[in-house]
């Protein structure tokens, strides 16, 4: 369930806006929604990826998480 929020734009921001989902055939609200729904998921996926890459890091680096990968690897088709 979504949750109300309020948010003070200035007028030109606003007016700016307003056009944009104009032009999109929708209403301020709801860009603006699809905006925030946007920027939540480039986060989550930013987040993820330097997660990622920690772990890559940390596999290069280090002997042990290596053979542990070598180790662990992908399932054969023997299961």
């Amino acid at each position: 369930m979504s949750t109300p929020i309020s948010i003070r734009l200035n007028p030109d921001v606003r007016e700016t806006l307003q056009a944009e989902a104009k032009t999109l055939g929708i209403g301020l609200a709801s860009y603006l929604r699809q905006m925030a729904a946007k920027a939540a998921r480039d986060a989550t996926r930013a987040r993820l990826r330097a997660g990622s890459a920690a772990v890559a890091t940390h596999i290069a680096e280090d002997r042990s998480a290596r053979n542990f990968m070598g180790e662990w690897g992908t399932p054969g088709a023997e299961g």
